[in-house]
């Protein structure tokens, strides 16, 4: 939360502090309520039973039993696309989108039946091996010249597998599943795929966080600063002692 808080500090700051205390601290003010109202809309996609409303509900901190969660089951649970606000940042959005492929929403409709356009970037879900309706989804959202990037799902179900049947190398598996996905997607076009693994259920586990430094280096400054303050809440930092921190600063200021 530190860190957050000396962003916004030094992002916010302007030169003309110099001028006028004042000028520094209104401009503190201003920059903090504009990350209350930058949109941000986040689209989970994939393949159907590849854990996507399980991710989401981790996301957002919800029990897939509590009330407003994200549907999830055996069976196909998504048939519509359904917005899911975060809890404590409603400007930003988390948007379960079907399974891709199923009868309902075949692959060469899915694109427009889900509107692909309105989302500021795609995570691209799958439990097992990236497939090929995986593949047309990164191509047609690359040429929408938008950001998406592959999730490996159910990966500590894999490693718990394969402990099952042998003794075995923790990491040397992680690496050996992450080469697979991604030589599997350069295969079938997709060229320096990024694939992160992870656990939909323990998001502080495998790959995730490296997921959150990439989002931060590659998204647009003014959504980057909402994802943030939305990572922090489901990595269970808490948001709410950042904005405390900065009013404190505000405080001394004056």
């Amino acid at each position: 939360s530190n860190k957050l808080l000396y962003t916004i500090i030094i992002v916010s700051l302007p030169l003309s502090m110099e001028k006028s205390l004042a000028d520094g601290v209104a401009k503190i003010k201003e920059y903090l309520e504009e990350q209350k109202n930058t949109p941000l809309k986040i689209a989970i996609t994939g393949e159907s039973g590849t854990g996507k409303s399980t991710f989401i509900n981790a996301f957002r901190k919800v029990n897939d039993s509590d009330e407003g969660a994200a549907p999830t089951g055996v069976v196909e649970t998504t048939t519509e696309v359904k917005e899911y606000p975060h809890p404590n940042l409603p400007n930003v959005t988390l948007w379960d989108l079907p399974g891709v492929g199923t009868p309902n929403f075949p692959a060469d409709e899915y694109l427009k039946k889900v509107k692909f356009e309105r989302f500021d970037f795609f995570i691209i879900i799958s439990a097992c091996r990236f497939k090929e309706n995986d593949v047309k989804l990164a191509l047609e959202i690359k040429r929408m010249k938008k950001k998406f990037y592959f999730l490996r799902s159910k990966v500590d179900f894999d490693l718990a597998n394969e402990e099952r049947k042998k003794k075995i190398d923790k990491q040397k598996t992680l690496n050996a599943i992450r080469e697979n996905c991604i030589e599997v997607l350069r295969h079938q076009g997709i060229k320096d795929p990024q694939v992160f693994l992870v656990s939909c259920v323990e998001l502080h586990l495998f790959d995730f966080l490296l997921l959150q430094e990439t989002l931060e280096r590659e998204l647009p400054a003014h959504k980057r600063n909402a994802f943030v303050s939305a990572l922090a809440f489901s990595l269970c930092v808490s948001c709410e002692i950042c904005q405390q921190s900065c009013n404190e600063f505000i405080s001394v200021l004056l």
